[in-house]
Order: C-alpha cells, then structure tokens, then sequence
C-alpha cells in the first residue's frame, strides 16, 4: 500500500484522482484549501482531507510526512484571471508548485507528479507535444512553464523523480463549479440559454474525459524511469467548438442559440495533444470518446440538478 498525498485533490480532477487511487487501495491523504474544491467530492472515498493552503510549507510538510508520492495539482487556474493579476498567478503556481517540490524532497517521497497544461507551449505549439520549445502567451502559461523548470531542477540537484503531466481540457461529470466550456454550456442549454462563443468558433481545443486523466496521472507515478520528463496527457483528437456545439445538442436534444463576442487576448487557437510519448513509456490509453464522455456528463448534470446556469 502506497502512501499518497494530492494537492488540490478535493477539485474536479484531484477528486476523480482520488477515486481511482482508492480502488487501487493507497492510503490517501488531502491537502486542499476548498477556495475550488469541495470535501463533498470526496464522499465515500476513505481520504483523509486536510485543509491548508499549498504555499504554507511548514502545514504541507506536517501534511506530507511519511509519504511515498506526491501529486501536486493545487493551483490557480485560467488565463484571463492570470492576466488581471500575474503577481497572484505567480504566487500560486509557480511558488506553490516550489513549495510542493521542497516538500516532497525533504519528507523523502520517492515521486513527485506536476500536474501541467498546454500553455506553457503557447500558440506555435500545433499540435502540442513534450518536444515543442516554452513559449508562453499569459502569465498563467509562464507558471507552468516554471513549475515545469523546477520539476526538472529538483530532478537534477535532489534526486526527486519529479515529472511534469500536460493536461488538455478536462471534462467530465461532478465538474458543475467549473468555468470551462463544456460544464459552462452544458448548465447554459439545459438552462435555456444562448451559448457564448469568443471568435468563430473553429478554435479547437483536446477534450479529455477526467477519468482517462486520472488514468493517465496514476501511470505517471507508477512507471519506473521517467523522473525529470514532460508527458502530454490528452485524448489526442483534435475538436472545434463548433463542432462541439453540434455534439452536445445532439446529446442533450436541444438546438441552442449561439451568440459570437470577439476573440478573447492570450488565448490559443488551434490547439491538441499528441500522446505518442505517453502511450510507449507509460502505456497510456485514454478510453472514452467524447460522444460517450459528454453523454455520462449530460447525464451527470441533469441527474443532479446541476443544470441551472451558474450552479
């Protein structure tokens, strides 16, 4: 039995983490400032949760003591919040994620797992891939992008088997807090309410099902030999929001009215995953289409009275 400690493991993806570690039967502690997450999230699941703010570091090494693994994905999240305040951003990603790694070090965990995303890579990364040079276009990419740095540097100057995981955009059902576009236009449909589409709507974006990344996050822990790496962690197809907009109409049987603003700044047009690396060094296999994957959140947000715009 591993003993496993996640930052930000009462949020959407920390908590579909951590349903997946107790199947497996690791011994599960959270640590998680509930600012996003939630403790009900974590219902049934056995983990212990303590409350604490990821850049408090002598609470997270308390937190952190005698365990194996640490997932880190504590963060503040989105581009256009970054921008309206870089100095935030920073303190939360970049000296969060220092933090997390001088922890885990210190306490002796034998892996460290970064939880990262495509912005460090920023617009010439099409499609996105481990080998593409940082190039960030918002402060929230440049966190990443140092948080990414300091996997690397703990790699080298501690021994930590610290590896960096690119997420693309998660979905998936218990994700109704969530200001991204799939949870956002679902509550809108199902609300009766026009979408919202920033530009034409050819931008395309990896829409990964969450528990396919929980998969994916798992594995990284696992795998013998890939401490210091960069994994992109996705579905590897490639999906316009129009295309999107169609799916789910045809999921949920509603035909709803969309209204196009300009494009927002900072934000990547074209963007997927590809997941070669992922799928020969950690056997990575992400299962569930987006037809099948948008259905179980449809489902999901309506079983649950999620629907109204803004839940």
């Amino acid at each position: 039995m591993r003993r496993v400690l996640v930052t930000g493991g009462a949020g959407f993806i920390g908590s579909a983490l951590v349903r997946l570690l107790a199947e497996r039967g690791d011994d599960i502690r959270v640590y998680d400032n509930l600012s996003t997450g939630s403790a009900e999230l974590l219902e049934g699941m056995g983990a212990e949760l303590i409350e604490g703010d990821v850049r408090d570091v002598e609470a997270l090494g308390q937190a952190a003591e005698g365990h194996d693994v640490v997932f880190h994905l504590a963060a503040g999240t989105g581009v256009l919040p970054s921008i309206e305040d870089p100095f935030a951003d920073f303190d939360l990603n970049a000296r969060g994620t220092l933090a997390a790694l001088w922890v885990a070090q210190r306490v002796g965990a034998g892996r460290f797992v970064f939880s990262s995303s495509n912005a460090p890579l920023g617009a010439g990364a099409y499609p996105a891939s481990e080998e593409k040079p940082v190039a960030p276009l918002s402060p929230y990419g440049a966190g990443k992008a140092a948080g990414e740095a300091y996997c690397s540097a703990f790699q080298g100057a501690y021994g930590l088997e610290a590896v960096a995981v690119r997420f693309s955009n998660a979905y998936g059902p218990r994700s109704a807090h969530k200001g991204n576009v799939i949870p956002l236009f679902l509550k809108r449909m199902l609300a009766g309410q026009e979408l919202v589409v920033y530009g034409d709507g050819a931008q395309t974006r990896d829409f990964v099902y969450v528990d396919d990344l929980a998969a994916g996050l798992v594995l990284a822990s696992t795998v013998d030999g890939i401490g210091g790496e960069v994994f992109q962690l996705a579905s590897g197809v490639e999906t316009s929001l129009n295309n999107l907009v169609s799916l789910l109409a045809e999921v949920t049987g509603r035909e709803p009215a969309v209204r196009n603003e300009p494009a927002r700044p900072g934000e990547i047009l074209r963007n997927y995953s590809l997941i070669d690396k992922a799928q020969e060094r950690l056997g990575y296999v992400p299962e569930t289409a987006l037809d099948e994957g948008l259905r179980k959140t449809y489902d999901w947000f309506s079983a649950t009275g999620a629907a109204v715009a803004g839940s």
